[in-house]
């Protein structure tokens, strides 16, 4: 079986996996990090979202021969105390209902406020059509967002 070395969360690791194995479950089961999760499995959900090399991406459709050389960020990697901007912005808002989609929603929401500090609400609009919440909480998960920009640009 082919050796990966990949750059998770600013740390390095080797694992043993096929070339077409989906990052998700590399993540997932190999390197024990549940923090991302599986949705649909065909990148309709977004629920899977981590970051790589600064964009976000759906590691279900991303096969770990397709992440050497890359830096990868999953939700473990914000903050080990949750203090990250946008994870205290999620606190503050009260988002989290089942909790399912939370790490896909940060994970666009950070990749997104890394390259725009104030992004217009067409911009807020267009990324987070990428991730669906079934517990609808679209309203609260906008407040955070405003709650995450006003903490980064205060």
């Amino acid at each position: 079986m082919p050796q990966f070395s990949l750059t998770v969360n600013n740390n390095k690791y080797d694992v043993d996996a096929p070339a077409d194995m989906p990052l998700l479950w590399v993540l997932r089961d190999l390197l024990n990090m549940t923090g991302t999760k599986y949705g649909c499995g065909v990148a309709s959900c977004g629920v899977c979202s981590v970051i790589i090399d600064g964009n976000p991406v759906f590691s279900c459709q991303r096969t770990v021969g397709s992440c050497v050389n890359k830096k990868i960020i999953t939700i473990e990697g914000l903050s080990t105390d949750g203090s990250h901007p946008v994870q205290k912005a999620w606190e503050q808002a009260g988002v989290p209902q089942c909790g399912y989609c939370q790490p896909g929603q940060m994970m666009q929401v950070v990749a997104m406020l890394e390259k725009n500090k104030r992004p217009s609400e067409e911009t807020i609009d267009q990324v987070m059509n990428n991730v669906l919440c079934r517990c609808g909480t679209y309203h609260r998960i906008r407040k955070a967002i405003h709650l995450a920009i006003d903490s980064l640009n205060s």
